[in-house]
């Protein structure tokens, strides 16, 4: 038998045993990428795919690390690559994993990364198969000494690597050159913040009337700000006191489908919030398929302009209290003001202190993964190092006597 060609066998196969084969399990082929230090195998219903493949991924890999399954070498450019794959994008014919189709914030970002930093350099002209990890690696580098920042350089970089990603999970790649690209951590993510139920009071009462209810939805649903801005009166339950999310929105295209598949959900209305809808829905007399919260039945609010009319209420409220407590010779108590897709953070802060299992959390904040609870909000479960410390010690304490 040919050098890295050899026999499957399923479980029940008589080959197992010593006998004759009597199975279907097909060919497996492998080779070793002496640049990447690993070996790739693939598996195929007959011997002469699996001597091809392996003929062509060796010759592949002698020439730059790349082995195509589908018999052809990809001839064109980065910038023809990634312009295809776009264009995939929008058509539809290429997905993410588990979705219909991408979303079209996330395909604009994409064509504007390739149209305005990869189009120009000079990686654009580089072949699919030649780029290798030290090319990207000094792109980005040169990127940053260029004044943009982290996240704008992980922004441009991200079609890249969604490409390459890509071509390999359909065996038209072995070697990713965007794989373990190196960005500084510059500590500028945003941290979460997180309103207590007094202070996310305070914050909804000093609201125009109007307002109310959707920050409200925001603070005790925990709905993203796409969602608010597509949520429809029909999903809005008060029977069963529950809140359907089916909906997202985008600012160019309108309605999308939510941001994950478990951002399909139903949230719990809480009673406080159960106030603020029937209050909102008596005032706008909508119904049925009609927007809850936009500036027509059928037209979503701007985000910038909610997020203004508050600003400027807090704003006036707070002045209100520095003056009231000059008058009263105190230290003024002032709001925090707090971005609309920021309030949802103190839903999942409410669902913790309630004794809600991380498991009920993603899903009710519709996350995918639970890792991404655990990250978001881990520092809030129970078992800080301090309650954890205090539990030990009295657990020792308790072995003692």
């Amino acid at each position: 038998m040919a050098e890295g060609i050899r026999k499957r066998h399923s479980k029940g196969c008589s080959a197992r045993e010593g006998g004759r084969c009597n199975c279907k399990a097909g060919w497996e082929a492998s080779v070793y990428l002496a640049r990447e230090g690993r070996r790739v195998t693939r598996s195929f219903p007959r011997e002469a795919e699996a001597k091809s493949w392996r003929a062509e991924a060796k010759r592949a890999a002698e020439n730059g690390g790349v082995g195509l399954g589908s018999g052809a070498r990809d001839s064109r450019t980065l910038a023809e690559g990634l312009r295809w794959f776009v264009a995939g994008m929008e058509a539809g014919r290429i997905r993410p994993k588990g979705r219909k189709h991408y979303k079209p914030n996330t395909i604009r970002s994409y064509e504007r990364a390739v149209r305005v930093h990869i189009g120009p350099s000079r990686l654009a002209g580089v072949g699919v198969g030649e780029l290798r990890r030290r090319d990207l690696q000094d792109f980005a580098d040169e990127l940053l000494a260029s004044g943009l920042s982290v996240n704008t350089v992980s922004n441009v970089l991200n079609p890249i690597q969604t490409f390459y990603r890509w071509k390999i999970d359909r065996d038209e790649l072995t070697y990713n050159p965007s794989a373990r690209i190196d960005l500084p951590n510059d500590g500028s993510a945003r941290p979460t913040r997180i309103a207590t139920p007094a202070e996310a009071a305070a914050l909804l009462a000093a609201l125009p009337t109007e307002d109310r209810a959707v920050w409200a939805t925001a603070f005790y649903a925990g709905l993203r700000r796409g969602e608010l801005q597509a949520l429809r009166v029909c999903d809005i339950d008060l029977d069963t006191d529950r809140v359907a999310v089916e909906r997202g929105w985008d600012q160019v295209e309108g309605v999308i489908e939510p941001k994950s598949r478990a951002g399909w959900r139903c949230v719990p209305m809480l009673a406080i919030l159960r106030d603020y809808l029937e209050a909102h829905l008596g005032r706008v007399r909508r119904s049925g398929e009609d927007l809850v919260f936009g500036r027509t039945a059928e037209q979503a609010f701007y985000a910038s302009t909610v997020d203004g009319r508050a600003k400027r209420a807090w704003k006036a409220a707070n002045e209100r209290e520095r003056e009231l407590a000059a008058r009263e010779e105190r230290e003024p108590d002032l709001l925090r003001p707090i971005g609309l897709h920021m309030c949802r953070h103190t839903f999942a802060s409410l669902l913790i202190d309630s004794g809600a299992n991380p498991k009920a959390i993603q899903e009710f904040m519709g996350h995918a993964k639970i890792h991404t609870t655990f990250d978001v909000y881990g520092h809030l479960l129970p078992g800080s190092h301090d309650e954890v410390r205090l539990r030990m010690d009295a657990y020792l304490a308790d072995g003692e006597r």
